[in-house]
């Protein structure tokens, strides 16, 4: 939906700061795309349902069901044996190995290589960097194949925030605990996909044939198979043998859930967040996030206090001034009343109009009345740059994220017409699976960095607050995207 701005606004475009856009209000009523996607209700399908799985608990490890119906295993003997769980961890576990070679092997050359250039020009350090990625990839991989195969969803850890800066970019992506515990599994998983094919093979094979022993012990040379120092023969020997195979098959089920929980263990250990480490760096970063929110709440008190002495307050004293005037003089000439009582009408409007401004920067109204899609398209059509709105939140989240992303995409569009020198620019707003998700794009100069912006620093500081994310990506030319994830579930 393109919304274009009417040609004059009362009070100009002020800059927001943590309290967003507070011009005047919307030039006639905007149809926003949410209500538009409400008047074609089937075109909106919660999917979400879909690809949430129900939730369920292995050794106190949090499972969910995977697409072909994973289920822990049951405690049901013969139950164990049918379950769709113990033939897809069997899968995952056969397949360790062989994932195990691909990362271990590409690990290593990367690796290799990086430490072989350093010495020439530090022509290792991209291959270095080709590395980082390359974990991260199979990292993603390797986390799907859980999801696929047991049902077990890994959280990624947090990347590191962009920037502009190539030194600082190397140093972040280089220095990240995270990439270092990818790198680490890689190389790990071989050895330990060596193992669990072995187990498992084992776990699998060697009952079965003692249970088919009967079918083929007399075909085997020596007269019989022999365990141990004991020699297996005659028809009684060999039933007992095949029972014992039989009771032996029903462990097998509970062999491969201790395999699975190990593989699974060791995967969120180095795949997932937190370490120790990285834990204690996020507290660190969460108490500078903490002071820097509490010093902006501190200011935005401020501007408000200065805000309601310099405007509203000024406005008040002169239209009493006006209507004290007006009072004197209606005793001996009523006549000359009308000019100071229009004078006192106009203060009165005014004063009106910034009360209103001020608290549509401490929290529209019309957020709380009638959510995100109406409130993004008032901002939209106060911004001097024609702006595209698309909103699709099937399910409106708390008044705290509804705030944050009000706000962040208030200082966006604030930017982009003020700094970024843009002719168009495009706000996607989208809720999946727990995460709003904010995307602002305009088609500007670009050159924005979050290090360098205390407008953006600031937003960072709110986001983080919710343990959410922002990064922004502004090549210089352009163009900006600004995206941020916020956590409503």
């Amino acid at each position: 939906m393109s919304v274009t701005p009417a040609p004059d606004f009362p009070g100009g475009y002020p800059h927001p700061g943590y309290a967003g856009c507070r011009d005047g209000d919307p030039v006639g009523r905007v149809r926003t795309v949410g209500q538009a996607r409400r008047d074609d209700a089937h075109l909106i399908r919660d999917v979400t349902e879909d690809t949430v799985a129900q939730a369920g608990t292995v050794d106190g490890t949090t499972v969910r069901r995977g697409p072909f119906g994973a289920d822990p295993i049951p405690l049901n003997p013969v139950r164990a044996l049918a379950s769709p769980y113990t033939w897809l961890a069997t899968v995952h576990l056969f397949s360790d190995m062989w994932v195990g070679i691909a990362t271990f092997t590409s690990m290593v050359v990367l690796l290799a290589m990086s430490v072989a250039l350093m010495p020439v020009a530090l022509l290792g350090l991209p291959v270095l960097v080709a590395s980082v990625y390359v974990a991260r990839g199979w990292a993603a991989v390797e986390r799907t194949r859980f999801r696929l195969t047991l049902g077990i969803e890994i959280v990624p850890p947090q990347r590191p925030a962009k920037t502009t800066s190539v030194p600082r970019f190397l140093w972040r992506l280089l220095a990240n605990v995270a990439a270092w515990r990818q790198i680490g599994y890689h190389l790990l998983l071989l050895p330990v996909g060596v193992f669990t094919f072995v187990a498992t093979a084992f776990a699998w094979s060697g009952p079965v044939a003692l249970a088919l022993l009967p079918t083929y012990n007399h075909a085997l040379p020596n007269g019989g198979a022999h365990l141990l120092f004991w020699r297996i023969h005659g028809s009684f020997t060999e039933f007992v043998v095949s029972m014992t195979g039989l009771v032996l098959l029903l462990f097998v089920p509970y062999v491969i859930r201790g395999l699975s929980t190990m593989d699974a263990a060791l995967a969120r250990a180095l795949l997932g967040q937190f370490s120790t480490r990285e834990l204690s760096e996020r507290v660190g970063a969460l108490e500078q996030s903490r002071r820097r929110v509490v010093d902006a709440a501190e200011a935005e008190r401020r501007r408000i206090e200065r805000d309601l002495h310099d405007g509203a307050q000024q406005r008040l004293v002169s239209l009493a001034m006006t209507l004290g005037r007006a009072k004197s003089r209606y005793a001996t000439d009523p006549t000359s009343v009308g000019p100071l009582i229009d004078e006192a009408h106009r203060e009165a409007k005014q004063a009106i109009v910034e009360l209103r401004n001020l608290t549509r920067g401490i929290h529209p109204p019309v957020l709380t009345d009638r959510g995100l899609d109406a409130a993004l398209s008032a901002l939209a059509a106060r911004c001097p740059v024609p702006v595209t709105v698309e909103v699709e939140v099937a399910e409106r989240p708390s008044q705290t994220i509804e705030a944050i992303a009000y706000f962040v995409v208030a200082e966006a569009l604030t930017n982009v017409a003020r700094h970024a020198g843009a002719n168009t620019a495009s706000v996607l707003v989208r809720r999946s699976e727990g995460t709003l998700r904010i995307v602002v794009l305009d088609d500007g100069r670009g050159g924005a960095d979050i290090d360098k912006g205390t407008g953006l620093l600031g937003l960072a500081d709110r986001v983080s607050g919710v343990d959410g994310r922002l990064d922004v990506d502004s090549p210089p030319g352009g163009p900006t995207v600004l995206t941020v994830e916020l956590p409503c579930a």
